[in-house]
This record gives structure tokens, C-alpha cells and sequence, in this order.
């Protein structure tokens, strides 16, 4: 049986097809394993979180370990030292300590999650190929415009190399963002609706994904 590369069309910032690109089915054609792309999302998200809450407990506070009175006697509460919990400025007794929330997955397992997250894109419609995507001057409104003839909205677009233009006149449009190819990733493909890739970009991530 003969396996057929994915052929998609390579438009115009107005939405003018000019040509046809071949896509490569080792990294645009793979079968889906949502517990694979799960497995990474979670992965993903964990690595964000910063895990620093902490507190000073007793043997971290600066002070003396003199006794403040004696044990009996006293009518008062039975106090050690001035570090005592339940003194203020005392220590805390089951505060929170630093922690990594990294889940370790493996090289190979991200890969293929990325290849699928690519697959499942191409799959629903919602990739698009675009020559090029030049604005002459940072311009929310130019750019906006530029989604108003692609009919798209809730994009990530994928560049190969830095468009400043580009990236700044996106910044403050909701449901956007703007990607360089070297930092592609599972959560962000599947966040967005919509997947526009520069032409260019493409040689790129199929070089990273190459198996």
C-alpha cells in the first residue's frame, strides 16, 4: 500500500492560494494517542509552576534558645525558647517548603506528542499555510485585518525566524500569539483554535522532528 504525503495549499495574506506545499506524514500524518498528548500537556504546565512557597520554621529563626520561665507554676502556657510557634515571629510548624512540580518525560515521548499535536491540526482543518506575513509598520489594526481576510481567529502563528512587526502588532489581540519555530510546543498548538504556519517554518520544524 502506498502512503501519500499530505499535500495542502500555501496561501496569501489575502487568502489567494499560490502554490501547493508537500507535508512531511512521518511528522503530519501520525495517529493520535490523547493519553500521549495528555501525558505531555500535564508535563508542560507542571514545569510553570514555580513550587518557592516557603516559610521559616522553628530552627530557621535567629534568636536565643534561652528558656523565657520555667515549666510549672506559672498559669501560663508551657513556652520553650522565643522561637515557639506559638509566639509571634516564631517559627511555622507545617508550612510549606520549596518543591519541583517537574514531571520527567522522556525525549522521545515529546517528540511524538509534538508530531501528533501536528497530525491532529492538519486532520480537523485548522492548519493553514501562508507564503509570508509582512506588515510594513507595527500595527494592531494592520494585523487584525490581515485575520479578517484568512477567516481565522484563536491562532498561534508560527514564524522560522524574529518579525518584530509581526510580533508586536499581535501582542495585544486576544486569542493570539506568535511563535518561532525553535519553540513550538504541544500546549500552545492545542490552546488555539487555529494553526497558521509560515512557509518558511516548515522546513524548520521538520527538521527538528526528523525521526
Amino acid at each position: 500500500m502506498v502512503n501519500y504525503m499530505p499535500v495542502v495549499d500555501v496561501v496569501t495574506i489575502k487568502g489567494e492560494k499560490v502554490s501547493q506545499i508537500e507535508l512531511s506524514d512521518d511528522i503530519f500524518k501520525v495517529d493520535i494517542k490523547n493519553c500521549v498528548l495528555h501525558e505531555t500537556v500535564v508535563a508542560q504546565l507542571a514545569a510553570k509552576r514555580a513550587g518557592n512557597a516557603s516559610v521559616k520554621h522553628r530552627s530557621d529563626i535567629v534568636g536565643s534558645n534561652r528558656k523565657l520561665y520555667r515549666q510549672k507554676g506559672t498559669g501560663r502556657a508551657r513556652k520553650g525558647n522565643i522561637k515557639s510557634p506559638i509566639l509571634r515571629g516564631g517559627g511555622v510548624v507545617f508550612g510549606p517548603d520549596p518543591k519541583s512540580y517537574a514531571v520527567k518525560v522522556n525525549k522521545k515521548a515529546k517528540r511524538l506528542a509534538l508530531k501528533m499535536a501536528l497530525s491532529s491540526k492538519l486532520k480537523q482543518k485548522e492548519l493553514t499555510i501562508i507564503d509570508r506575513f509582512e506588515l510594513e509598520k507595527i500595527k494592531t489594526k494592520d494585523f487584525v485585518g490581515i485575520l479578517s481576510e484568512l477567516n481565522i481567529n484563536n491562532v498561534l502563528i508560527v514564524t522560522d525566524t524574529k518579525n518584530e512587526n509581526l510580533e508586536k502588532s499581535s501582542r495585544n489581540v486576544p486569542g493570539t500569539k506568535v511563535l518561532r519555530a525553535e519553540g513550538l510546543n504541544v500546549y500552545d498548538i492545542l490552546k488555539y483554535n487555529q494553526l497558521l504556519l509560515l512557509e518558511p517554518s516548515i522546513k524548520g520544524i521538520e527538521g527538528r522532528l526528523a525521526s
